[in-house]
């Protein structure tokens, strides 16, 4: 790839949607994280007796509610990985080609 390909394609609208997109879906589901794993962390600190309440067994609220973060992340991380593959991917692809198409 010449300087003078890079130079067009660092400075093309297109990429600089593609770069602003990914920056706001990952600030997102960042922000999406840091609110389950620390209102998780804060509720803890907060009203421990509500997440020391039973189930109807032996079994504590908090154990599932800690489950569910873990289970959440994952989620999170799907998402990120479907938004990817479904519309970051193809877009990076087609700038690609397009720059190859111009050499």
């Amino acid at each position: 790839m010449s300087s003078d390909s890079k130079s067009r394609l660092l400075a093309s609208p297109a990429f600089h949607s593609l770069v602003a997109r990914r920056w706001r879906v990952s600030l997102v589901l960042t922000a999406l994280l840091f609110v389950l794993y620390y209102g998780y962390i804060l509720l803890i600190a907060v009203n421990k007796p509500a997440l020391a309440a039973s189930m109807g067994g032996v079994t504590p609220i908090g154990i599932p509610m800690g489950a569910a973060v873990i289970v959440g992340s994952w989620v999170l991380t799907a998402l990120y990985i479907v938004w990817a593959n479904r519309s970051h991917d193809p877009e990076v692809e087609r700038l690609r080609a397009e720059l190859a198409r111009h050499d």
